[in-house]
C-alpha cells in the first residue's frame, strides 16, 4: 500500500504546533511520519527524550508511522549501540533511517533487533549499500529504503541517478520512499531554505506534481513532505491523488458541452496499445456514445497537451478522447475542449500501452 506522509522538526517548532499539524495530515489519511535527530548533541539528550517522545507518541496515536532519521555520529553522542535500539523504541518510535551507514554487518544485525524496529536506507548515496547487508543475511522484511531530501539549490538528485539507485532495492523488494516539496512551508532540519525535495527537476514544481511523478516512475511506493508546514489545501489535493492511476490536472474550455465534459471527467481512460507518436486513446467513450453527433465547436490546430474528443465528422471515431504529444494541424474535424495543466504534461511519457488514466478539472 502506497502512503503519503509529513516531516516534522520538533527542534524547530513547538509541540502545539506539531500536533495541530499531524491532526491535520492525519485527517487526510497521511500515513507516515518522518523527524531528524541528526543535530543532537548529548548534553541535550533528555530535553531531546521529552520533546521527541511526546510528539512522536502522539503521532502513533493518530495511526501514522514514524520514522527517525539517525547516524553513526547520533549513536556516539547519545551513547547507544548498533546493538541495543532500546532508546528509539523508548521515544516511541516505529523505525530509524540511517542517514549514514555502518559496515554492513551491523545494519544486518539491527535487522533483528528485539524492539522489531524498522531499519530505513539511504538509497541515495548510489553504493552497493544494499546489497552489502544482505550479504550479511539481513533481515530484509525489517528493510525499507528512503531517498535524501537537499536544501540546496541544485544540488538535488539526478533523475538518472535517482532511477538507477531506486531499481536496486525494488528488484529487492525493498518498500521505497522519496520526498516533496511544499511550496508554502519553511521549516526543515537546517538553516538553508531554497525548498526540500529528492529531485532537483522538482524543486520548482507544485507539489501535486512531484508527487504524481514519483509515483508515475514505478519506483516509489511512499510520498513525503520534506518541509513543515504544509498548508491544509496541499495536503487535501495530495490526498486526492491516486497513487496506483495516472491523475492528469486539466482545465476545460468554457463552451465544451456537457457530454463531451463528462467524457474527459468520469469516464474510465486507458491508453491503446498500438501507440503513437502523436496522440494518447482512449477509445471506449467512441463504443458508448456510438450515434451520438458530436458537433464541431473548437477546431484549432492541435499542441502538446490538448484533449481532443473526435466529432462526428470522422465517422466511427466520433466521442473517441484523445490527448496530443505534439502539435498538429487540425483537419477542422477534431474539437479541443482542454488542455492538461503546464506542470503536468510533463508526466505525460510515463503513460505507456495500456496505461490507466483520469483527469481532475482545475480552475
Amino acid at each position: 500500500m502506497r502512503k503519503l506522509g509529513v516531516s516534522i522538526y520538533p527542534n524547530h517548532s513547538s509541540v502545539e504546533e506539531i500536533k495541530a499539524y499531524l491532526d491535520l495530515a492525519a485527517s487526510y489519511q497521511f500515513k507516515r511520519v518522518f523527524t531528524c535527530l541528526l543535530s543532537v548533541d548529548a548534553e541535550k539528550k533528555d530535553k531531546i527524550v521529552e520533546e521527541f517522545t511526546e510528539t512522536i507518541n502522539y503521532a502513533t496515536s493518530l495511526g501514522m508511522e514514524v520514522i527517525a532519521d539517525v547516524s553513526p555520529k547520533v549513536f556516539n553522542e547519545l551513547g547507544i549501540s548498533y546493538n541495543d535500539l532500546s532508546f528509539f523504541k523508548e521515544i516511541g518510535a516505529d523505525g530509524i533511517r540511517l542517514d549514514m551507514g555502518f559496515t554492513g554487518n551491523e545494519e544486518s544485525i539491527m535487522t533483528f533487533n528485539p524492539q522489531d524496529l524498522l531499519i530505513e536506507l539511504n538509497i541515495s548515496s548510489g553504493t552497493r549499500y544494499l546489497e552489502n547487508i544482505i550479504s550479511y543475511q539481513a533481515n530484509t522484511s525489517n528493510l525499507l529504503g528512503c531517498h535524501n531530501f537537499y536544501p540546496h539549490r541544485y544540488t538535488g538528485l539526478s533523475y538518472k541517478h535517482f532511477i538507477e539507485t531506486t531499481k536496486v532495492y525494488k528488484e529487492h523488494g525493498i518498500r521505497t520512499a522519496a520526498f516533496v516539496n511544499s511550496p508554502s512551508a519553511s521549516i526543515g532540519p537546517w538553516p538553508v531554505e531554497e525548498g526540500l525535495c529528492t529531485l532537483e527537476m522538482h524543486r520548482e514544481w507544485p507539489i501535486t506534481t512531484q508527487a504524481k511523478h514519483l509515483w508515475a516512475t514505478e519506483l516509489i511506493d511512499d510520498v513525503i513532505i520534506a518541509n513543515a508546514f504544509a498548508s491544509e489545501e496541499e495536503l487535501k489535493a495530495l490526498s486526492e491523488i491516486s497513487p496506483y492511476q495516472l491523475t492528469l490536472d486539466c482545465i476545460l474550455n468554457e463552451e465544451t458541452p456537457e457530454l463531451e465534459r463528462k467524457i474527459v471527467l468520469e469516464e474510465f481512460h486507458f491508453n491503446r496499445g498500438d501507440v503513437s507518436d502523436y496522440v494518447i486513446r482512449s477509445t471506449q467513450s467512441r463504443v458508448k456514445y456510438k450515434g451520438h453527433h458530436f458537433a464541431p465547436f473548437n477546431t484549432p490546430n492541435m499542441q502538446t497537451g490538448d484533449i481532443i474528443v473526435e466529432t462526428s465528422l470522422y465517422a466511427h471515431y466520433a466521442g473517441e478522447l484523445q490527448v496530443a504529444l505534439l502539435p498538429m494541424e487540425n483537419s477542422g474535424k477534431t474539437n479541443v475542449v482542454g488542455q492538461i495543466t503546464k506542470a503536468d504534461q510533463q508526466l505525460l511519457p510515463y503513460i505507456k500501452p495500456w496505461q490507466k488514466f483520469q483527469f481532475r478539472e482545475v480552475k
